[in-house]
């Protein structure tokens, strides 16, 4: 049976956000033979806007009441309600039902609430049928997981479509981002990541975001957009929140780590720790930092990385600061970093950042039994800015992963950038070789 006449019930607003909205724009698609009504509150900073631009008919109401909507019900004559809405319960829809015998009433959920309908639907890549027992009638139909995920058709077009990666870091912190969030994320990331930013008219905090974000040519805030597939597809990394846009990030097979900034956030969540995903209990500064990193192991690079890394050792900036001042061959490079597999004196590191490659650290002549190692970091030719951040994983690994007690560099005498940079970090100069400077730090704990 087609139903003719649907009435969607959802709102957005500065505080609620704009998803609920948004998912229900892409589920009229479903049901193209339908007259469809959406009865919404004119809540601040809501994108209604977005409904009667889509071209469908829009009912503004004065408040939640069941009578108010009961009374659109009849008045259009609805077969089926959908409702998208947290401020909806299992009382009130067991008595719209009671109200009108033959409506048919759906309902989104992504909490495991008690409800009172004909069909549920939970599209998150989390959704869990089996946790619905009990909490909605026995012929109720239940749509639950990623084949009922609702995306835009943008979507589906751009994952056939193979784009330059312009961005390094997509970031989405909610179209309404009651909690500030992208200018403090923002705030955390160095100046060389080009940034694309998205958000909505219901952002509270936009005219700051805007200012922020002004003359800073790292930074594309993108407002409203209507293609953040597009914008996805043309990022290397995401950084998102367990909500819908996990769905998005997923299906475009975009990295991404998602940081939990609400409780209903709670089921995605849980989920990506379950399968492996990275993501963040909450906005915390540190956790934040720490999460950024990830240090590679050289064995476990694919191939276009290794010869990534292969580039960037044969740059003339790198290499002049080597022992070895010539060009390294592909084929010799691929076979050192295959023969570290049965090397324990030694391990080499990519140093990625949201994602990035941005360096790489080495520990050579590895001493087990005296705790001492010799160490070596190069930064990507012409990123600027990195050197403490290689440092900083050169120690935390050294001193807490190896268990060493003391770290030596041996440096050329001419390069006094990389001087500095360990006198930083507490290295002093215990002797010299011909033109080389030998530093070393110890370990006062050990």
């Amino acid at each position: 049976m087609i139903n003719k006449n649907i009435l969607f019930r959802a709102d957005s607003s500065s505080t609620i956000g704009t998803g609920h909205i948004m998912r229900d724009l892409v589920l009229v698609s479903q049901h193209k033979d339908a007259n469809i009504v959406f009865a919404v509150q004119d809540l601040e900073g809501n994108i209604n806007h977005k409904i009667v631009e889509a071209g469908y008919k829009i009912e503004i109401l004065e408040s939640n009441d069941i009578e108010e909507l009961d009374r659109l019900i009849k008045q259009y004559n609805i077969d089926m309600i959908i409702i998208d809405h947290y401020g909806i319960d299992y009382e009130y829809e067991k008595q719209l039902s009671t109200l009108n015998s033959q409506l048919s009433i759906m309902v989104f959920d992504d909490t495991y609430e008690k409800h009172h309908c004909d069909i549920l639907l939970n599209h998150n890549i989390s959704a869990d049928e089996s946790r619905y027992e009990n909490l909605v009638p026995e012929n109720c139909e239940l749509k639950c997981g990623s084949k009922y995920t609702l995306l835009r058709e943008e979507f589906y077009r751009e994952k056939a479509i193979k784009r330059e990666k312009i961005y390094d870091i997509f970031i989405a912190m909610g179209g309404a981002d009651t909690q500030n969030l992208n200018i403090q994320l923002l705030e955390l990331i160095p100046h060389y990541f080009k940034v694309a930013v998205v958000t909505t008219t219901a952002n509270k905090n936009l005219e700051a975001l805007k200012v922020y974000v002004e003359n800073k040519e790292s930074i594309s805030l993108h407002i409203n957009s209507s293609q953040i597939a597009k914008l996805m597809n043309e990022s290397k990394f995401a950084i998102v929140t367990p909500s819908v846009t996990v769905n998005e990030v997923h299906f475009m097979a975009l990295p991404f780590w998602a940081i939990k900034i609400a409780d209903n956030q709670e089921d995605i969540f849980k989920y990506l720790l379950k399968n492996g995903y990275n993501a963040i209990d909450n906005f915390e500064k540190d956790e934040i930092d720490k999460a950024s990193i990830e240090l590679v192991n050289f064995i476990e690079l694919s191939y276009d990385e290794k010869v990534e890394i292969l580039s960037w050792r044969n740059h003339i900036c790198v290499r002049k600061w080597m022992f070895d001042k010539e060009p390294i061959a592909l084929e010799n490079h691929i076979s050192y970093i295959d023969s570290l597999k049965e090397k324990k004196d030694r391990v080499y590191f990519v140093v990625k950042q949201y994602g990035k490659a941005v360096g790489v650290i080495d520990f050579t002549n590895i001493d087990l039994t005296n705790l001492e190692a010799e160490i070596g970091l190069y930064a990507k030719p012409m990123l600027k800015g990195v050197g403490s951040l290689l440092m900083q994983n050169i120690l935390e690994y050294g001193f807490s992963e190896l268990k060493l007690k003391k770290l030596v560099a041996k440096v050329f005498e001419e390069n006094f950038s990389a001087i500095r940079l360990y006198k930083k970090f507490n290295f002093k100069q215990v002797d010299k070789e011909n033109s080389l400077i030998v530093m070393e730090r110890i370990d006062e704990n050990r």
